[in-house]
């Protein structure tokens, strides 16, 4: 859940308050070029729920120009109610707006619309060869062919799920149960991508959210608990097996990103620094992966560039004014930073 995160979101369902949305990056992968030099970045901006002002700010590397709103500008129309998931595959881009039950697809280059696809309450978007693949709190995974912009299948999963990631040839989601405070599901499924059919569920710490994969056969899930006596914590599945190979309580904040490049997988801890995970030692390298004099107030989303290793942290300050986001070198040390819209929940990167 973005715009107040996550965590606050089951907490609000707790109070009967009405439906926000969570989910924090996943940092998916975008399918990048070998060799290829990026034209920019997009980031998606949540926004309040229900206030209807969802945004995309684009980034321009050749100019060092800052469009606050490029979908607006480029369609003449709001973006709509709390923006959660955005992904850029091939000259497509696809963004998931929640409260206002949308998929956009757009011109990648120009933001331009092309369609606009009903699901109830998307939530997260990835991809695999020629689909997206779109979680909803319907419990289901609606798989859209990319060409033809049609929804061709429609898989049951676990409840309310959030983000996904692919890896070894399946598709795993992490199915909250959010809907359900304070029932929640503790469940990743496990769909094989050549029968696009649901072929296991594996048992998590209860409320798995976020969701990301390494090249050394590990899925990382991280669960929010269920806010009072069972904790955060992180499970590692190996993606052979499909096996929980260790899971261990972990002190997280309400804001769960996590991205995984390389050696390296990166969280947001409950004080607000970045961990820096070794893959391939399975151990803490760095209790904070910024060296630089920075201070992250509410890190809402992470994302690494596969070309230049940089890391992109978003800060969603006061939950109420505009974020910003900041770029580190693989070291961490400060680049630049940008500011950006209300709640900026996932960062994506253009090609040229």
């Amino acid at each position: 859940m973005k715009q107040i995160k996550l965590k606050y979101l089951f907490i609000s369902l707790a109070f009967a308050t009405v439906l926000a949305s969570c989910s924090k990056e996943k940092i998916k992968p975008t399918p990048d070029t070998p060799g290829s030099e990026r034209a920019g970045l997009y980031v998606l901006n949540q926004g309040g729920i229900g206030h209807n002002n969802s945004t995309l700010t684009y980034y321009d590397y050749t100019l060092k120009k800052l469009t606050s709103d490029i979908f607006t500008v480029a369609n003449t129309e709001k973006l709509g109610d709390t923006g959660n998931d955005l992904g850029i595959y091939g000259s497509k881009m696809f963004i998931v707006v929640n409260n206002s039950d949308l998929l956009d697809i757009a011109e990648a280059k120009t933001s331009k619309l092309i369609k606009k696809i009903n699901l109830t309450q998307p939530r997260s978007v990835v991809f695999y060869k020629s689909n997206a693949f779109v979680t909803s709190y319907s419990g289901t995974v609606s798989v859209i062919d990319t060409t033809s912009l049609t929804i061709i299948k429609t898989i049951n999963v676990g409840r309310s799920p959030e983000q996904m990631v692919v890896s070894n040839g399946k598709l795993y989601v992490a199915n909250s149960g959010g809907l359900d405070y304070p029932d929640f599901d503790k469940t990743v499924s496990v769909i094989d991508l050549t029968t696009l059919a649901e072929v296991k569920k594996i048992t998590v710490t209860v409320n798995p959210i976020t969701i990301t994969a390494d090249t050394y056969g590990n899925v990382y899930v991280l669960s929010a608990g269920n806010y009072g006596d069972i904790s955060a914590g992180i499970s590692i599945i190996d993606n052979t097996t499909d096996i929980v190979k260790s899971q261990s309580d972990l002190s997280l904040g309400y804001n769960i990103p996590i991205a995984a490049y390389g050696d390296y997988v990166y969280y947001p801890t409950a004080d607000n620094k970045i961990a820096m995970y070794n893959a391939k030692t399975q151990k803490l390298e760095r209790a904070n992966f910024i060296t630089s004099d920075v201070t992250i107030t509410a890190p809402y989303a992470i994302t690494v560039d596969s070309i230049t290793g940089e890391v992109f942290i978003a800060d969603a300050k006061d939950y109420s004014s505009n974020g910003t986001v900041t770029a580190f070198d693989k070291n961490g040390t400060k680049e630049y930073s940008i500011e950006t819209g209300v709640n900026p929940g996932r960062i994506t990167l253009l090609n040229k």
